[in-house]
């Protein structure tokens, strides 16, 4: 037991040191999900879920306090997003207040760079507040530490049908729920029609995605455009972090390779540095060779600014500047069919419950307020996000089936979404990999950099003991 606890705690600083450098944290484009989209609008929206009274909790000092002797107090900690989610936060934390006699929210903001800091440092004390928001993959290592409490028994059958599947698959850790979100992240890519059509290349859709030999044939005839410098967008500009893994493991699962053996998360090695990794991530190199993506650091604005990249490979939040740059000549696309399945990436920012709250059911209907239809579309009316329920993607112009957003909530909510993997020990997979990427993109050997990288996370597992759940 001592070892046990000893290995939860190493963890737990391993993941949540990463986590500022591999998410991008808020000073990023933030890429896996929560960037600002000011324009994007939303319909009215839909009356809150109801939600029970809850009994009052004694005054603890940390999670939950009683201010008046009447009113449950439950502390939240939030990172500060973007100005959008400030807003959209801010204003469903003074709807619950306004509306709720028996039960009050005491908000913290904490900046992104201090976040996992702090975060990290009440962990250890114990002395986390009630309710709290993490980035999509590092919840597993809360989970595993005991840090979270499983919230099944709050979520009802109704509700829980009402997420996406993939916003249910990114809370759920060893059979469990730990956390919703209020949106998820759509990746595709975007395309100049102008480009395509001068150069003859077919415009895929859901149902009949680009294959792999189109996908590249397109890319061959693009580059051919005399407007077109580079015709594929990567988004290099956005550095080695979490948009490496984000981004570009979804090749790797189209491909029918993965980052880690998700049959027990015991090994990488003959996953990640298997046949069918190494042929995606050599197919992925192939492209800067063939001089279809720019290896240096390119512009942000080479698709949208300058136009002289043709496609870019991106998420929901670079609707805005695209849509206002390119009006009618922008398609929103699917992801291509790189081998066996078309793979989405998926996940960003969600709450759960900390095992130090003495009033969880206090607790989650905070959470629950915070996860209503009419909070989620207040949210993803700022930052342009994939709404998490299905109840608010119905009312949100950008996202409903005739909403030119749509294909990022059809690839989530039909099975297209694979969440980064479901382990503790994401923090190394995520690190390392995003390092191979690095070194591939700058022309090292395939086989070797998804080697070293599997045997680095091979050695993580076995350090701490195969990451035990008992």
């Amino acid at each position: 037991m001592r070892k046990h606890l000893l290995l939860k705690l190493l963890g737990l600083l391993a993941v949540l040191a990463l986590a500022a450098s591999a998410c991008g944290g808020d000073d990023d484009a933030d890429e896996t999900g929560s960037a600002s989209a000011s324009d994007s609008a939303a319909e009215p929206a839909a009356e809150p879920d109801p939600e029970p009274a809850a009994e009052p909790a004694d005054d603890a000092g940390d999670a939950a306090v009683e201010p008046s002797g009447e009113a449950v107090t439950v502390t939240m900690w939030w990172h500060t997003g973007t100005p959008e989610e400030m807003e959209a936060t801010d204003a469903a934390v003074a709807a619950f207040n306004s509306s709720r006699t028996d039960i009050q929210i005491d908000k913290t903001d904490i900046p992104g760079g201090a976040y996992t800091d702090q975060v990290n440092a009440a962990a250890l004390a114990g002395d986390l507040p009630c309710v709290l928001d993490f980035d999509g993959p590092f919840v597993y290592n809360f989970a595993w530490s005991d840090y979270l409490i499983p919230i099944d028994e709050y979520v009802s059958d109704e509700m829980r049908a009402d997420f996406l599947p993939s916003i249910i698959d990114q809370g759920t850790y060893n059979g469990e729920l730990y956390s919703l979100g209020q949106f998820d992240s759509g990746l595709g890519m975007y395309a100049n029609r102008a480009y395509l059509d001068a150069a003859g290349v077919r415009v895929p859709t859901f149902e009949e995605p680009w294959t792999l030999e189109e996908f590249e044939a397109g890319l061959a005839a693009l580059a051919e455009l005399p407007e077109v410098e580079f015709p594929l967008d990567l988004k290099i500009n956005y550095g080695q972090g979490e948009w490496y893994t984000y981004g570009f493991s979804p090749i790797l699962q189209s491909f029918g390779g993965d980052l880690v053996d998700r049959s027990d998360y015991q090994r990488a090695s003959g996953v990640l540095d298997g046949p069918e990794s190494v042929e995606a991530m050599e197919t992925f190199q192939s492209w800067f060779d063939n001089g279809w993506v720019d290896p240096a650091t390119p512009a942000d604005d080479s698709f949208y600014g300058s136009k002289t990249a043709a496609i870019s490979f991106v998420g929901h939040w670079m609707w805005t500047p695209h849509s206002e740059a390119l009006g009618d000549d922008l398609l929103v696309l699917p992801m291509p069919n790189f081998g066996g399945q078309t793979v989405t990436g998926m996940g960003s920012w969600n709450y759960g419950i900390s095992s130090n709250c003495e009033d969880p059911e206090a607790a989650f209907e905070v959470l629950s307020h915070l996860v209503s239809t009419e909070e989620i579309l207040r949210m993803t009316a700022g930052n342009g996000a994939v709404p998490a329920r299905l109840s608010a993607l119905e009312q949100s112009d950008l996202y409903s089936a005739d909403g030119p957003l749509a294909i990022f909530a059809q690839q989530l909510s039909e099975g297209r979404a694979v969440p980064r993997p479901i382990f503790p020990g994401y923090a190394t997979v995520t690190e390392v990999f995003a390092q191979a990427v690095a070194d591939i993109i700058a022309g090292a050997d395939v086989q070797s950099e998804l080697s070293d990288a599997a045997s680095a996370i091979d050695q993580n597992i076995e350090d701490n003991s195969g990451y035990p759940t008992g």
